[in-house]
């Protein structure tokens, strides 16, 4: 359960690219997970807490979990938000929940993605990375 008072969030503005779409000028559904990607590295930017502190730290975070709900079609050329919110949990492992809106700032998408620490020599880590802990605490969390 996360506290209200202590939300991390990051809202990120994205324009649809050709290639992100179908014949039809719809983005295609797979490309919503990227768009994922997209609010990750910027909450991590915002944040403090990139993939290449991650890195850095000794520890890789893959991906074991998402989810994705579609609501209404982004099309080519549209401008669209991303807001990506940090889910604290006890357990080590970064979650991640996103609400993408259109330009009339309706609801197109949501979803969650679930990452877990791995150690260099690949095992996972049960209990909060000494660095991912300092910077809980860092923001309150």
């Amino acid at each position: 359960m996360q506290s209200k008072e202590n939300i991390l969030s990051c809202t990120e503005e994205v324009r649809v690219r050709f290639n992100e779409t179908d014949p039809l000028g719809i983005v295609w559904h797979g490309h919503y997970i990227v768009y994922f990607e997209d609010g990750r590295e910027a909450f991590g930017r915002q944040h403090g807490l990139t993939y290449l502190d991650i890195q850095k730290a000794g520890y890789v975070t893959p991906i074991v979990k998402s989810t994705c709900e579609h609501f209404l079609p982004l099309k080519y050329g549209e401008t669209f938000k991303i807001v990506t919110t940090f889910v604290n949990s006890t357990s080590a492992k970064l979650i991640y929940r996103y609400e993408l809106f259109n330009g009339n700032n309706k609801l197109v998408c949501s979803g969650e993605t679930i990452q877990v620490f791995l150690d260099s020599d690949n095992n996972l880590c049960l209990y909060n990375p000494e660095f991912f802990q300092a910077w809980k605490d860092k923001m309150g969390l």
